[in-house]
C-alpha cells in the first residue's frame, strides 16, 4: 500500500527553495517557522527578502499569531547557536534582532514600513538599519514611513552601486526630505517617490535624476511640484513616467494652493518614453516636450482657479484667440505621436480654453474620453477631426452630449474611421443618453462593434432595459455586434 501521503514533502525540499517560499511571507511570519523543527531554526538567516511592518505591532489582537504558541510564551522565537531566543514585540528590537541574525549574508529586497505615529521609530535606529542593508548589497529597497523626527533621508541611499529598484513613500507628507549633494545610482532602473519633498525643490529632483544613468521607470506620485518654480524631467533612458501632482480641488485647505498652484516652467526631455501618465496643473510655459517615442498616454491637466474664474465670468469674445486663458499647446503638440490616449474631463476644458490649435494625431488609434457634467464638448469635435486614423473610441459618460444644440460630435463621427465604440452609460437622464447612442449608430458608417457598459441596477428597470435591448436592433449596415455589459457598483 502506498503511504506516500504520510511523507513530509516540505522537509524534503532544499534550503534554497524553502527560503524562497518563506520570502513570500512577512518576516515576522517567517520567523515563527523556527519552531517547526531543528532544520527550520536557521533558515531565517538565509532569507533573501525581508518585509518588516510596524503596523503588525500596533494592535495586539491583529498581530500574527505563533502557530505553535507555548503557554506563557508571547511573541516569537528563533535560534542562535542552538539556543532558543525570544523575539520581542517591540518593532525596533525585532528589526535589530533579524538584521543581527542575518549578519552580512547577501540581501535582495528590504521592505520597511513605519507608520506608527504614536510610537515612531527613532531615527538613531532607522539610519543604521539602512546602512546595514546597503552594505549587504540590497537591490530592491522599499521604504514607507511617517518619521517626523528625521530631517533628511540617509545620503548613502543615493550612492548605492547595487540598487536596481528604489521606492520611498512618505505618509501624509510627514517625514524626511531628500537632500543630496551627490547622486550615484549606476544600476537603478525603477524609482518610485510618493509624497516626497526635496530640500532644493526642483533642483533636488534634477540632481537626483542626473545620477540615474540607466533609469527606465519613474513614478512621482502626490508630488509638490505645483509649488516649484520649474519642473524638469530629463532622462534619455526613461521608458515609463508617471507624474501626478495633487489636484487642489481635493484639498480642504486651498488658500496656500490658490497662491502657489502652478509651476512657471515645465520641461520633458525623454526621447525613449513609451508610456506617460501625467496629472498636473497647467504650467506658464512648456520649455521642452520631447516625447518622440510615446505610444500610450493618460493625461489629466487642469486650469488654475484664476483661469477657471476668467472663463466663468469673462465676456464672450468674437475673436477665437481671446478664448485662451492659458497655453498648453506645446505640451499637447508634444504628445501628438501617441497611439493610445486617455483624456480627463479637465483636460477637455484645457483643450477648449488653453490649446490653439489642436494638433493632428496621425498615429492615434485608441481614444478614451472622460466627461463631466460641468464641462461641455466644445473641444471634442476638433479632436476627432484631427484623429484621421482613429479606430476605437471610448466615452466614459455622455455628460453634456445630449444638451448640445448642434451635434458637431456626431457630424465628425459620420466621416470617421471608427470601428469600435464603447460607452459608459451613467445613471443620469438615461433615456437621453440612449437617444444619443442611437444617433451615433445611425451616423457612423464604419462602425463594426458597439459596447455599452451600464449599472447592473438598471436590470430592475423594465423600461430602461427594454431601451438598451432596442439598441441591439438599431445598427448600421456594418455594425453587427452590440454588447451590453453590466457593471456591479
Amino acid at each position: 500500500m502506498d503511504d506516500s501521503g504520510s511523507k513530509d514533502f516540505i522537509n524534503e525540499l532544499p534550503d534554497t527553495l524553502l527560503c524562497d517560499i518563506l520570502s513570500y511571507l512577512t518576516t515576522k511570519e517567517a520567523a515563527s517557522t523556527s519552531l517547526l523543527s531543528r532544520r527550520w531554526r536557521y533558515l531565517l538567516t538565509f532569507l533573501p527578502n525581508l518585509e518588516l511592518d510596524d503596523s503588525i505591532f500596533l494592535h495586539p489582537d491583529q498581530r500574527v499569531k505563533n502557530p505553535l504558541h507555548e503557554e506563557g510564551l508571547e511573541g516569537f522565537v528563533y535560534y542562535i547557536n542552538g539556543k532558543r531566543m525570544k523575539l520581542s514585540t517591540s518593532f525596533p528590537d525585532f528589526v535589530d534582532r533579524i538584521l543581527d541574525l542575518q549578519g552580512n549574508y547577501p540581501l535582495h529586497k528590504f521592505s520597511l514600513k513605519m507608520v506608527n505615529v504614536n510610537d515612531p521609530v527613532d531615527p538613531d535606529s532607522f539610519i543604521p538599519w539602512i546602512h546595514k542593508v546597503l552594505k549587504r548589497g540590497v537591490s530592491d529597497l522599499n521604504l514607507v514611513m511617517n518619521l517626523k523626527e528625521l530631517e533628511s533621508l540617509p545620503v548613502k541611499i543615493f550612492l548605492s552601486e547595487t540598487l536596481v529598484k528604489l521606492r520611498i513613500s512618505i505618509i501624509s507628507g510627514n517625514g524626511p526630505v531628500i537632500d543630496v549633494k551627490d547622486v550615484h545610482l549606476p544600476k537603478l532602473k525603477t524609482l518610485y517617490l510618493e509624497s516626497v519633498m526635496f530640500k532644493e525643490d526642483d533642483i533636488g529632483l534634477s540632481k537626483l535624476l542626473s545620477g540615474c544613468h540607466v533609469l527606465e521607470e519613474l513614478v512621482l506620485d502626490h508630488m509638490w511640484s505645483c509649488v516649484w518654480t520649474t519642473c524638469t524631467v530629463s532622462v534619455a533612458t526613461l521608458k515609463r513616467l508617471t507624474f501626478c501632482c495633487e489636484n487642489p480641488s481635493f484639498w480642504e485647505e486651498t488658500s496656500y494652493w490658490e497662491m502657489h498652484n502652478e509651476p512657471n516652467i515645465v520641461s520633458f526631455d525623454t526621447p525613449n518614453l513609451v508610456y506617460l501618465e501625467y496629472a498636473e496643473v497647467i504650467a506658464d510655459k512648456y520649455l521642452k516636450v520631447n516625447f518622440d517615442s510615446l505610444v500610450e498616454a493618460k493625461i489629466d491637466i487642469w486650469m488654475t482657479e484664476d483661469q477657471v474664474e476668467e472663463v466663468r465670468f469673462r465676456d464672450n469674445a468674437s475673436d477665437e484667440e481671446n478664448n485662451m486663458v492659458g497655453n498648453a499647446t506645446d505640451f499637447i503638440v508634444g504628445i501628438r505621436n501617441v497611439k493610445v490616449l486617455y483624456l480627463s474631463s479637465d483636460t477637455l476644458q484645457v483643450l477648449t480654453y488653453c490649446c490653439k490649435p489642436i494638433p493632428i494625431f496621425n498615429n492615434l488609434t485608441h481614444l478614451t474620453i472622460k466627461t463631466n457634467p460641468k464641462f461641455g464638448w466644445e473641444s471634442i469635435p476638433k479632436l476627432l477631426k484631427n484623429s484621421p486614423n482613429l479606430e476605437t473610441l471610448v466615452f466614459q459618460g455622455l455628460h453634456k452630449a445630449y444638451t448640445e444644440e448642434k451635434d458637431d460630435v456626431a457630424t465628425c463621427l459620420s466621416s470617421s474611421q471608427v470601428k469600435v465604440l464603447k460607452i459608459f452609460i451613467s445613471d443620469e437622464e438615461i433615456e437621453k443618453q440612449i437617444e444619443k447612442v442611437k444617433h451615433f449608430l445611425e451616423t457612423m458608417p464604419h462602425l463594426e462593434q458597439l459596447v455599452l457598459y451600464y449599472d447592473s441596477s438598471f436590470d430592475g428597470d423594465v423600461k430602461v432595459s427594454s431601451q438598451l435591448q432596442m439598441l441591439t436592433r438599431v445598427t448600421s449596415t456594418k455594425c453587427k455586434v452590440v454588447q451590453l455589459i453590466p457593471i456591479v457598483p
